[in-house]
């Protein structure tokens, strides 16, 4: 059993409860800070923690509780961690990790140095979807990974920090790219070095100072791409989608808009729908248990279970670290308009580089480039001569 201190009142913290609560039914938010005294004396009655405070040393150094949850604004992500690894508890924090990777740097090496276990809280690469997709793909089902795309769109977050660059670190890149990086790096392989990106971003709609749209590639060592999109523009609610092509198969991933359940109503609702709904009438697609789907229950019982096993879970702060790092280049080509280098200072992986595409001979003449079978039956066979590397076709009945 952990007693747990929950750092933050707020959508975050909410949901991080409901699943803590309801999880393993033997782990419980003991204390929950808040930076108000209202939602930290609501937020216990709600949820029936036994303490509040307003003051985050006194939440942290709780001698009752041995995990600290980071669920606050970015800006504060930092000294949070540093003072659980001070105080000696395991920390789980939310993303992204850092508002830059200097500051995620900072904050992986407090909790190594301390011994502290400490887990990286990226909820989308915990889906019951996405894992099931992972599987598949560690076991070869779509052979070698040569792109990823993961999408998150939405009409725009729901408070305010997050509109500020100054607490928040950027706009919809820094608050959904992190997510998509990372969803592409556990296809691609986590083992796979990220060289470049190239990234557009734009204020498109907001009166803000960060990006409201954005669309990056993140050039991997292996030949795969990642890709991300990501926008606080998009109408209509929350679209969250994944894909995977590879040498051997694709994957498609629809987690959000298009969940099995439509609902069209004339009358309305008369309340909650999901996450970044826009109406409560007209076609709705509510969810059915969104923090599962949303992958926060196999986020704990990995970060949990890894704890009590001592074992690492999926994503650690060092993951935390790397996608900040990503996100660091996209802002870089976002200004330069070019392929910007992806700069780790700390490299866990492989340094393999990208190889030559793989051959496949046909005969001991040509190699294959394509087989298919045409509308009137026949077969066309798209050949490569060894020997002058010049491309041809043969159709056979």
């Amino acid at each position: 059993m952990h007693k747990i201190t929950m750092l933050g009142s707020g959508f975050i913290g909410m949901f991080y409860t409901q699943v803590l609560h309801g999880l393993r039914s033997r782990d419980r938010v003991q204390t929950i800070y808040s930076r108000s005294e209202e939602r930290a004396r609501q937020f216990a009655k709600d949820w029936d923690v036994p303490k509040w405070t307003t003051d985050i040393g006194e939440a942290i150094n709780d001698p009752d509780t041995d995990v600290v949850v980071v669920g606050l604004p970015n800006n504060l992500h930092e000294p949070a961690v540093m003072a659980a690894a001070k105080a000696g508890k395991a920390v789980l924090c939310t993303k992204p990790l850092g508002r830059n990777a200097e500051e995620a740097k900072r904050m992986l090496d407090a909790v190594e140095s301390a011994g502290v276990f400490a887990g990286y809280l990226e909820d989308l690469a915990y889906t019951p979807k996405t894992l099931k997709a992972l599987r598949s793909v560690q076991n070869g089902a779509v052979g070698k990974v040569l792109w990823a795309r993961s999408r998150e769109t939405h009409p725009g977050p729901h408070s305010d920090w997050f509109w500020d660059r100054e607490q928040s670190g950027g706009g919809a890149i820094v608050d959904m790219g992190c997510h998509c990086i990372e969803i592409a790096r556990n296809f691609i392989g986590k083992e796979v070095r990220p060289l470049e990106v190239m990234c557009w971003a734009d204020t498109q709609v907001h009166p803000i100072e960060a990006e409201d749209s954005a669309v990056g590639l993140v050039r991997y060592a292996g030949g795969a791409i990642g890709q991300f999109e990501v926008s606080w523009t998009f109408r209509g609610g929350m679209d969250l989608r994944d894909e995977v092509s590879g040498t051997g198969g694709t994957i498609w991933l629809n987690h959000w808009l298009r969940t099995g359940f439509d609902l069209f109503t004339a009358e309305g609702e008369k309340g909650y729908v999901a996450e970044k709904a826009e109406s409560e009438t007209g076609w709705l697609f509510p969810v059915g248990d969104e923090a599962g789907a949303l992958g926060y229950v196999e986020t704990f019982r990995d970060m949990l279970d890894s704890l009590d096993d001592g074992t690492e879970p999926m994503e650690t702060f060092y993951d935390g670290y790397v996608v900040n790092a990503i996100m660091d280049a996209a802002y870089r080509s976002m200004e330069t308009k070019q392929w910007e280098t992806v700069e780790l200072e700390d490299w866990r992986g492989s340094d393999e580089t990208k190889g030559r595409a793989e051959l496949t001979d046909y005969d001991d003449a040509h190699f294959l480039v394509k087989e298919e079978k045409m509308p009137d039956g026949r077969t066309k066979l798209i050949l490569k001569e060894k020997a002058g590397g010049k491309i041809i076709q043969r159709v056979f009945e």
